[in-house]
């Protein structure tokens, strides 16, 4: 009677390091439960890549060119759902650690942990649990623990007008000035009016700081 072929795990590699990236590979290759399906060195190529191979998890930096590691969770959580994304990463500030956990991603593992932990988190994660970094779980701890006493006294977005959050949400699920002018109906100056008008009151200037601020405060529903 044949044995039943065991279905090795399919990963997505994403770094824009060649060295990182081929020293990563080269150490999951030889692991008989793990196929390498491919590599990205970006963001906007990881978004192709996940689409077209179908990884059952992406191992991801969240410090790439151009498109963020966050905006990059983010999309992905909206294109394919199902991969589960596991961070990799230098990153252990409790900034990091808050907004790309409240993304959805199922791992976050610093890039000074061992071979063998790097291993495991993917094993783990593969069987539907999750995995962090000892020192990533104690900023999570803290971060619980500190924020219940020092919340914010003022919410910014209580600031913002109906119509502003509604643009607001639409910037951070990705959607460009014109699109959001079509879906609203109106005009595309007055969406950068509306974004602008945002960006002051909430004093922040980047779409990747706003799409973190909507994640932070629930705006954004990740599947």
């Amino acid at each position: 009677m044949k044995k039943e072929k065991q279905t090795k795990i399919r990963l997505l590699l994403v770094d824009d390091h060649p060295i990182v990236l081929e020293g990563i590979r080269s150490h999951l290759s030889v692991q008989p439960e793990f196929e390498v399906v491919g590599d990205a060195k970006n963001g906007q190529e990881a978004l192709h890549k996940a689409r077209l191979l179908q990884p059952d998890i992406i191992l991801l930096d969240i410090s790439m060119p151009g498109m963020t590691g966050l905006e990059t969770i983010v999309r992905l959580r909206k294109i394919v759902p199902q991969i589960r994304i596991l961070v990799l990463t230098m990153h252990c500030s409790k900034e990091y650690v808050s907004q790309i956990i409240a993304a959805g991603v199922r791992g976050y593992l610093l890039k000074d942990s061992s071979p063998a932990e790097l291993v495991q988190a993917i094993k783990l994660i593969a069987e539907g649990q999750v995995y962090f970094s000892p020192r990533v779980s104690k900023v999570m701890l803290d971060e619980l623990v500190v924020g219940r006493h020092n919340s914010v006294a003022t919410d910014d977005l209580g600031a913002l007008t109906d119509r502003e959050r509604e643009v607001l949400v639409l910037i951070a699920d990705g959607f460009s000035n014109k699109q959001i002018a079509t879906r609203l109906n109106v005009g595309v100056r007055t969406i950068e009016t509306h974004r602008e008008h945002i960006m002051r009151k909430l004093d922040i200037h980047s779409i990747a700081g706003l799409t973190r601020y909507a994640i932070a405060k629930g705006l954004v529903k990740l599947t």
